[in-house]
């Protein structure tokens, strides 16, 4: 049996190197590079292909694959929208992906941005840096004494809530599928609208559907209470990034934390120091006080990645043997 695993970061070597010790019968083929028309050549051969990108797996992509012989592809991550579903369903794919490597990674991070946002960790860093160590202005609030709302309660929103229930924070969320232990709880509220207008700091946590994209918007940001907080550790396109920047302008958004960006694709996990940076809102963004990016690295912790490469290669492995595989991604 061979896999081929396309664009392995160093990063995950060490969780790859452990599973093929767990799995002498299996032949893996590690490729640094992504998968594309050009590279899926590589997989002539192989049984199935283990893979992890932003990038669009196109028709073109996967015809490249189907030409190659392969018809099995397991992601080590959680998204699904950058798949030609219609394409993968007609040449006869079978695709798994990692829905849950862990939640805990991604709730904490977005903890962590509320509360630097909430301390005001951002200025005090720009101040400190210039060994200005006076208090005022930058007066922080406390978490316990905010309401939070929490869009969308699957594994890491749930998570998320658990975290803020230990601050003492007030919680109060929205999903279209309830989870019974919140619903008897009292957690949930009627509407988005509602959550909106109820809510000190919002924090996403739901897919990029197309009922979801840009549901932060021009509309929605003037439903929310004056000095809200918003956290997108999910999906980027999840806000309109032109509304948002028009929020803070206008001193309605007083904070952002945003881990997710709806044009990181090519931009996110490079170096641009010293050369010309090629998103000019994203600029506009980092250059804000109140506002923290990080790229897109909420995930990015020793267990998830461990998690991931060994959850997809297992499912790959299942693939190939014609097995029921874990995590199987319906084509529609």
């Amino acid at each position: 049996m061979k896999i081929v695993s396309y664009s392995i970061r160093e990063d995950e070597m060490p969780a790859l190197k452990t599973w093929e010790k767990a799995h002498p019968d299996v032949e893996v083929q590690v490729e640094s590079e992504l998968l594309t028309p050009e590279s899926a050549a590589k997989a002539q051969g192989a049984d199935g292909v283990v893979v992890y990108q932003q990038k669009p797996y196109t028709r073109e992509t996967l015809q490249a694959l189907h030409d190659a012989g392969i018809n099995k592809m397991s992601l080590r991550n959680v998204g699904t929208d950058n798949i030609d579903m219609d394409a993968a369903k007609e040449l006869g794919f079978q695709i798994t992906n990692v829905p849950v490597y862990s939640p805990n990674a991604i709730a904490e991070h977005t903890i962590w941005l509320m509360g630097r946002l909430l301390r005001r960790e951002p200025e005090y860093t720009a101040k400190i840096a210039k060994r200005d160590l006076r208090w005022a202005p930058e007066i922080g609030r406390e978490m316990r004494m905010q309401t939070v709302g929490v869009v969308g309660t699957g594994h890491i929103g749930r998570v998320v809530i658990d975290i803020l229930k230990g601050f003492g924070a007030k919680v109060v969320c929205y999903d279209v599928y309830q989870n019974d232990q919140l619903k008897a709880e009292g957690l949930y509220v009627d509407s988005l609208e509602e959550l909106y207008q109820q809510a000190d700091i919002i924090t996403l946590h739901v897919p990029s559907l197309k009922e979801n994209i840009h549901m932060i918007n021009d509309d929605t940001i003037a439903q929310m209470k004056d000095g809200v907080i918003i956290v997108n550790a999910a999906r980027g396109d999840l806000i309109d990034t032109d509304a948002l920047i028009r929020g803070l302008d206008s001193g309605k958004i007083k904070a952002a934390g945003l881990d997710v960006y709806e044009k990181e694709v090519g931009v996110f996990n490079e170096d641009w120091e010293g050369k010309q940076f090629p998103d000019e809102r994203l600029d506009n963004l980092l250059n804000r006080k109140n506002v923290i990016v990080t790229p897109h690295t909420a995930f990015y912790t020793e267990t998830a990645v461990k998690n991931m490469v060994e959850i997809s290669h297992n499912c790959n492995v299942q693939l190939i043997k014609g097995e029921k595989a874990d995590n199987t991604v319906e084509l529609g």
